[in-house]
């Protein structure tokens, strides 16, 4: 991922939560300047800024990365699966339910 495609999806996650750049800084711990420098593509972040800038947002690696790499959604998936197929028809029956009732609640 180029510098200037990572910055514009941080800002870009930035401005939906109308965070200005001073608070998301601040959340996190990097300087204001450095924050516009990675938004405007001139500077990239370490891994480690990474990480506190997406914990910071709220959000996943995956979010800022997602036109790079490949999802891991099959991954998830494949794991739901396994874990399923492991159980009796009861039990699937009761995962769902459970799993039906906390995304009504989310």
């Amino acid at each position: 991922m180029d510098k200037a495609a990572l910055g514009a999806k941080i800002r870009e996650a930035r401005n939906k939560l109308n965070l200005t750049q001073e608070v998301l800084a601040e959340k996190a711990d990097i300087g204001v300047m450095y924050l516009g420098e990675i938004e405007r593509g001139i500077k990239m972040p370490s891994m480690n800024v990474f990480i506190r800038l997406v914990e910071a947002l709220d959000i996943s690696a995956d979010y800022i990365l997602r036109d790079e790499l490949p999802s891991g959604r099959d991954y998830v998936f494949d794991e739901l699966t396994q874990k399923l197929a492991s159980l009796t028809p009861k039990q699937r029956k009761t995962a769902s339910d459970i799993l039906d009732a906390y995304i009504k609640n989310l």
